[in-house]
């Protein structure tokens, strides 16, 4: 496999030869094996071949392809090596495009400025002033003027308005809310993201990978036949261990160990549909209901009424049940739901993947607003529509496809697990760990560091008031001035930590 996601290996004379992708002409044939990722669209010149797509459409399920087919950039050859003439330069694929949008989307975000860096300008200059006018006025209106008295008074009023309280505890506050969000499996990747998340309104959230596990697995075993369950499913697994195909790794995973006294012959994999061959001297097909249609077999379900993907099974010229497979939830998927909504916070589900499996998850876990079918460019779209209420907004995902609607939201949040590179680097937060139920702990974090921010601020602009007040009529000493400065910051000091022993 190339190491460099920029190589691609080309065929020139039958000769397989590795060059950048930004050097490969229109015409060019690819060749790429198993595992490797596709760097330019192109036509498929293989018979056939199945590709992972989940980093473009968000779809889990592997997508089969047909010779002639259009196959994209960002697709992975999942098993036999295959062959892709090459249709768009590289400055026109897919992979492009998507990494334009993140540029255009994130040249939108406004640059937040920390409170302390805005109030140092207008502080520092105004407290000097007002010590020189401590000073020196007093001498033109008291009738007993004494230089070192006022200058006494003058330097109380210095000591007291020194900023250290502010300069300290705020980022102080910001790096323990940091803090405690790493220790949750939380990254922020900047103090001002926690003041935004503490605002967000709106969790606009993809489906693949980050409310579900982005792995197939069997959902329901649906047997009508009198054949023992247990007895079909040790056959369908020894059938699927001569196929490399993630529907066979899902079956294997469910069943367990491949039983070695299941005699196998003439076992053929038809691309696109599925197994056929002898198993203990009978005809098993484990595939899709179209692979039974071909066979004239019939069956008493239909199809189109189940949501996730079917793997229709026969033996002996018979038809015996079904599995349904699909992207499993995460198991804190429904949790997280919960919490935003006691939060106040308004969830919508946007995906690549199919309408009826986005509105199937959406549903169960109580989403009201899930859109399906969706390209990247769609997905931007919408969240420019929420954004449009002036409402803020934080957008999860993981693949290459949310990279650009990650950029465009006032939080991008990425799962840091499976994520892309490309939606990590983009991300204001990444969830180490891959666990929705960290999207409200996030928020909570954001919202208790700011809250505590502001303790301390009000505490130290209320102390030092008082005190710079009395300081000024000279009924406060250096005493009271050092504990205006020195115990005011240690008190929001000790506030701004308090944070790291909070429980989310």
């Amino acid at each position: 496999m190339i190491n460099d996601p920029d190589e691609v290996t080309i065929l020139v004379n039958n000769e397989a030869t590795d060059i950048k992708a930004s050097s490969v002409n229109i015409g060019d044939i690819i060749q790429l094996k198993s595992g490797e990722k596709l760097g330019l669209d192109g036509e498929l010149l293989s018979d056939t071949a199945s590709f992972n797509t989940a980093a473009l459409t968000g779809e889990s399920k592997p997508d089969t392809k047909e010779k002639g087919e259009t196959v994209l950039a960002g697709m992975i050859n999942l098993n036999t090596i295959a062959q892709v003439k090459v249709t768009t330069a590289y400055t026109d694929s897919k992979l492009s495009k998507i990494l334009e949008l993140v540029q255009n989307a994130t040249a939108q975000k406004a640059p937040t400025e920390l409170f302390i860096r805005k109030f140092a300008k207008v502080y520092t200059p105004i407290v000097v002033v007002l010590a020189i006018v401590i000073t020196a006025i007093p001498y033109f209106v008291v009738e007993n003027y004494v230089f070192s008295e006022w200058l006494y008074r003058a330097l109380v009023f210095l000591v007291i308005s020194c900023p250290c309280a502010l300069v300290i505890s705020i980022p102080l506050g910001y790096f323990g809310g940091i803090g405690a969000a790493s220790r949750n499996g939380i990254l922020f990747k900047g103090s001002n993201f926690l003041d935004l998340i503490a605002n967000v309104k709106n969790v606009v959230m993809d489906k693949t990978g980050t409310m579900t596990e982005g792995v197939f697995n069997v959902q329901e075993v649906i047997i009508h036949s009198d054949i023992n369950k247990d007895e079909i499913l040790r056959m369908v697994n020894a059938l699927e261990s001569q196929s490399t195909h993630p529907v066979a790794t899902a079956i294997h995973n469910y069943v367990g160990k491949i039983d070695a006294t299941i005699e196998l012959k003439n076992v053929e994999e038809i691309a696109g549909h599925g197994l056929i061959g002898m198993v203990n001297g009978k005809e098993l097909i484990v595939g899709n209901f179209k692979l039974l249609d071909k066979y004239a077999i019939k069956y008493d379900v239909d199809p189109d009424t189940i949501v996730y993907t079917l793997i229709a099974l026969a033996y002996d010229k018979k038809y015996v049940g079904y599995l349904t497979i699909a992207d499993k939830i995460k198991e804190d998927a429904q949790l997280t739901v919960d919490k935003l909504k006691s939060m106040g916070v308004n969830t919508v589900m946007l995906s690549g993947d199919k309408s009826s499996v986005v509105n199937f998850v959406a549903q169960k876990l109580g989403i009201t607003n899930a859109f399906g079918d969706l390209l990247p460019e769609d997905k931007v779209n919408k969240v420019k529509e929420i954004k449009a209420r002036n409402e803020t907004v934080a957008f999860v995902g993981d693949g290459v496809n949310d990279a650009p609607v990650v950029a465009l939201s006032d939080v991008g949040i990425a799962m840091g697990g499976l994520g892309s590179d490309a939606t990590i680097e983009t991300a204001d937060v990444v969830i180490q760990d891959d666990m929705p139920s960290r999207i409200p702990m996030a928020i909570n974090i954001g919202k208790q560091t700011k809250k505590i921010v502001w303790q301390n601020i009000t505490l130290a602009f209320v102390v030092k008031g008082i005190v710079l007040i009395l300081g000024a009529g000279g009924l406060a000493t250096m005493w009271e001035a050092v504990f205006a400065d020195v115990g005011v910051a240690l008190l929001a000091i000790l506030n701004a930590v308090r944070i790291q022993r909070m429980k989310f």
